[in-house]
């Protein structure tokens, strides 16, 4: 058991009967009354997303997990295919269980939390940013620079990002995954 005090960014813990991570918390002291947590929780079985507040000192139900570097293979649809890279062992995972699979090309690392119960996988970790081509955008109007204006690009693995006008198709680009936006644009 756990209290509120030990909540933090990727805690996986048992409410309502389901599985959470918590995406986001904010701890918050009021000058008038207790204390108390308010959390962002997505079920890790249903992709869900639900807000709730804790009341300071709260008891939560942490489940203890395990992280294990797996390369993303291939998706068939339904589900997503991923290999251990230490064992070479595969598993397959809903999309629900992913925060940003568009934005997941395959031989891609990521990192999966692992329930220790019961060694079942509970969501995939992306990396803080990825490098994708631009396959698709369209071609920026020379003097229309003044301001920050982007316009819409696509890139290999199918997502759309909004990137400056500078970038053209098959420049490489660096995309923030928690946020699914441009960064920067990698030169070769």
């Amino acid at each position: 058991m756990a209290s509120t005090s030990d909540i933090r960014n990727g805690l996986c813990i048992r409410y309502n009967h389901d599985i959470f991570k918590i995406i986001e918390f904010l701890h918050v002291k009021p000058g008038k009354g207790p204390a108390f947590v308010r959390t962002k929780l997505k079920s890790v079985t249903t992709g869900k997303v639900i807000d709730n507040t804790f009341s300071a000192g709260h008891k939560i139900d942490d489940v203890r997990v395990e992280t294990h570097k797996f390369q993303y293979l291939y998706n068939d649809g339904e589900f997503y295919h991923f290999m251990n890279e230490s064992d070479y062992t595969q598993i397959r995972l809903l999309e629900a269980a992913l925060d940003r699979p568009d934005l997941m090309k395959e031989g891609e690392v990521v990192t999966v939390l692992i329930n220790t119960e019961d060694n079942m996988p509970l969501s995939v970790d992306m990396p803080a940013s990825v490098i994708l081509e631009v396959t698709h955008t369209e071609p920026g109007v020379k003097g229309n620079t003044a301001t920050n204006a982007t316009k819409p690009a696509t890139v290999e693995t199918g997502a759309e990002v909004n990137v400056p006008l500078f970038i053209n198709e098959g420049d490489k680009i660096k995309i923030e995954t928690e946020k699914g936006t441009y960064k920067e644009r990698i030169k070769e």
